[in-house]
């Protein structure tokens, strides 16, 4: 197991030293970091100077290597917009988002988990049939119009939730929290289903279709010969072997809600990362840009690797895969 994991880890490894290269080209090769910093009134020789000092005209291997250097420590650099470090602009946005992220996929295992196992233990019913045609809406409909219905039905023709923003928060340390006030709970409610609705449907229709194939198997077969509760067959038997690839995917769609939350936020104006990327993109801010595009890539890989452990700790083949080589 541990070769398994060091096997995993240096493969983590590789992909976020090939995300920082892409980073770091994005920032070295895309505009001109010293034209977007100074006014048109700056001269040729003060622009050269600023040049220098921040070291542009170094010899490109060394300004990689300072430059993941300082992602290492945690120097993310200054914003070009803002002059604002962007540290501390990733420390302000992070609870926003992870807070939304966390909520819509909370959403879409609550619900999404019982409708598959249902959907599968009764396949023929017609509510088995309404719940498929709903969650192929969910899966066909774009994001940003469910967004724009929620906030049409729900906050300007029944005005029961409000539309836009995080509503009051309580800061804990530096966290700033929606789950401490009743008026930050409303807020969350909007933006958290409609990030969830696409999760919902993607966790639905593969626990149907995982539980579907595992009720084929002769294990099954023979535990109905035995005289097994249908209630055991279900739920300890049919369930538990489904849920190797599910967790799979919940893995990847907690880092797909955040890094897709884009266009939630973008929609609800919630000021999470997702609305500071955009912001960052329309004001061609380089730094934060390149920023955002390597922690998505490290919370991606974080929990990917994070899922291969499960998986090792679940499923005894890929153990016994791993201890084989």
């Amino acid at each position: 197991m541990t070769r398994f994991v060091l096997a995993r880890i240096a493969q983590s490894v590789f992909v976020m030293f090939a995300v920082a290269l892409i980073a770091f080209a994005l920032f070295r090769f895309v505009g001109d970091p010293v034209a977007q910093m100074v006014g048109q009134e700056t001269s040729i020789e003060d622009q050269e100077r600023l040049r220098d000092r921040l070291g542009l005209n170094d010899p490109i291997p060394a300004q990689f290597a300072r430059f993941a250097g300082n992602i290492l420590t945690g120097d993310f650099g200054f914003s070009f917009r803002t002059r604002q470090p962007i540290g501390e602009m990733i420390r302000d946005a992070l609870p926003a988002t992870l807070e939304l992220s966390f909520v819509a996929l909370i959403i879409s295992l609550v619900a999404g988990i019982p409708a598959g196992v249902y959907t599968a233990i009764y396949p023929g019913r017609a509510s088995s049939s309404a719940i498929l045609l709903v969650t192929l809406l969910g899966i066909s409909v774009p994001t940003f119009v469910i967004g724009l219905s929620l906030i049409y039905l729900f906050g300007v023709q029944l005005g029961w939730l409000p539309t836009f923003g995080r509503g009051d928060t309580v800061d804990v340390g530096w966290w700033r929290t929606n789950f401490l006030t009743i008026d930050g709970w409303r807020a969350l409610i909007l933006p958290a289903v409609t990030l969830g609705v696409y999760q919902l449907t993607l966790t639905m229709r593969l626990v149907r279709s995982e539980m579907l194939e595992v009720l084929r198997t002769d294990s099954i077969n023979f535990a109905i010969a035995r005289g097994l509760p249908w209630r055991s067959i279900y739920f300890r038997h049919a369930l538990k072997n489904s849920l190797v690839p599910v967790i799979t995917i919940i893995g990847l769609q907690f880092g797909g809600v955040i890094a897709f939350a884009v266009v939630t936020e973008s929609v609800f104006q919630w000021p999470g990362l997702g609305l500071l990327f955009l912001e960052s993109i329309r004001f061609v801010d380089i730094p934060v840009m390149s920023v955002y595009l390597i922690l998505i890539a490290f919370l991606f890989v974080l929990v990917n690797l994070i899922v291969d452990i499960l998986y090792v700790v679940i499923d005894p083949r890929v153990r016994l895969a791993g201890v084989g080589g």
